[in-house]
């Protein structure tokens, strides 16, 4: 997999761009549905990732991509679930994540990644 580009609220991931937040689960791309966490959205300003989303669990390691500024919070379930199902994170930017991906993305490592903020 490679993301051959990145901009903000854009991402391009072998050749096919998508304008909204990706979940790649075992190199299968889908779109992020944020719905589950916006209960929540109060509680931080902004719709956060949550442990109430489909996230890709199933997976030595994930990595988190918080956008552009890295505006996107992760709710401590998330951190907590990761913890407990011995799934390691990785939250970053999602520009300094795809840059790690484009280096060297380890096998067994799925990816959510959010395109604005």
């Amino acid at each position: 997999m490679h993301v051959d580009a990145y901009e903000f609220g854009r991402i391009t991931i072998d050749g096919v761009a998508y304008a909204h937040d990706v979940v790649i689960d075992h190199g299968r791309v889908r779109k992020r549905k944020k719905g589950p966490s916006k209960p929540r959205k109060s509680e931080f300003g902004h719709t956060p990732l949550t442990a109430a989303e489909a996230i890709p669990w199933k997976a030595r390691r994930i990595w988190i991509g918080t956008g552009a500024h890295g505006g996107l919070p992760v709710a401590d379930d998330v951190l907590e679930e990761a913890r407990r199902r011995g799934v390691d994170l990785l939250v970053k930017s999602t520009p300094q994540l795809v840059a790690l991906i484009n280096r060297s993305l380890p096998k067994d490592t799925n990816l959510i990644l959010h395109v604005t903020c």
